[in-house]
């Protein structure tokens, strides 16, 4: 069973950029596929992106799109969410995840889950 850790967050300036690292212990990502999903104060959890280990093919969320960008790190075991062009309506806990269904843009599809690291971006 992989183990998910997040880490990155913080406190960062409307336009500003944010780096998020998921690192996996456990077992490695091998074929599952990598999502990242945001979580307001008294919003629903939603897809953010999501990253297929094997190839680097990746897909996201219309929100993010062109601003947010998912990669991975094979010699750290790592999946990174580089955050670009900040604004305060990102602000949200982040937590990345494994599925083995690729494009699943749901959290019920997903089947570990790390424990999340907060973003607020201010104004």
């Amino acid at each position: 069973q992989v183990q998910l850790v997040e880490s990155g967050g913080g406190l960062v300036q409307a336009g500003g950029s944010q780096r998020l690292s998921c690192a996996a212990s456990g077992r490695t990502f091998g074929s599952y596929n990598v999502g990242w999903f945001r979580q307001a104060p008294g919003k629903e959890r939603e897809f953010v992106g999501v990253i297929r280990w094997s190839n680097d093919i990746t897909a996201y969320a219309d929100s993010v799109k062109g601003r947010f960008t998912i990669s991975r790190d094979n010699a750290k075991i790592t999946v990174n969410l580089q955050m670009n062009n900040l604004k305060p309506e990102d602000t949200a806990v982040y937590y990345c995840a494994v599925s083995n269904l690729w494009l699943a843009r749901t959290p019920d599809s997903y089947e570990h889950w790390g424990r999340g690291t907060q973003v607020t971006v201010s104004s």
